[in-house]
């Protein structure tokens, strides 16, 4: 039984990479024994954030970085729960960035990285109040409020230019 690769984030050598996917493995178990708080290796989410940082947005790494940005921003916002998960990879980042090529988009685009920044992603899923916990997800806010919401389950198994649809006809509306 041979591994399985997580996706075509690879900059690094074959040793970087068996190093990744024996990690990815460990953390499979950890996770189903119950272990729940070890975040991934940097070196295996760095071009994931890329993907977001060099389009613009801002990463909040700490809860007190959310807090002091979610909790007086009154401009219109987007915060992308960014994930290693494949519908992050193929479907919600670049959906992100294609969607930012509208006339009307958010002021202030923000991320926080499930699974890495541990503290930072649940004090901005406090802001979500009547959505369940889900990443990837984008919430479109104005002024600290949710005026909409896209959940992993709106994410998965739909295209990047679907969801940047989607994601255009709310900046449309409330943008």
């Amino acid at each position: 039984m041979g591994l399985k690769r997580q996706g075509n984030y690879r900059r690094e050598g074959p040793q970087e990479a068996i190093f990744i996917d024996a990690y990815i493995i460990a953390r499979r178990h950890l996770l189903s024994i119950g272990i729940e708080s070890m975040p991934y290796p940097e070196m295996l989410v760095a071009p994931m954030r890329e993907d977001l940082t060099r389009v613009g947005f801002k990463e909040l790494k700490t809860a007190k970085e959310v807090d002091t940005t979610l909790g007086t921003e009154q401009r219109t916002t987007m915060v992308a729960i960014n994930s290693v998960c494949g519908c992050a990879a193929g479907a919600m980042r670049p959906a992100v960035a294609l969607s930012l090529q509208n006339n009307a988009k958010p002021e202030v685009l923000l991320t926080v990285f499930a699974g890495q920044d541990l503290e930072a992603t649940e004090k901005a899923r406090e802001y979500f109040m009547g959505y369940p916990p889900s990443s990837p997800s984008i919430a479109l806010m104005k002024k600290g409020e949710i005026v909409h919401m896209i959940e992993r389950h709106e994410i998965e198994g739909r295209s990047p230019f679907d969801i940047a649809e989607k994601l255009k006809e709310a900046y449309n509306e409330f943008c």
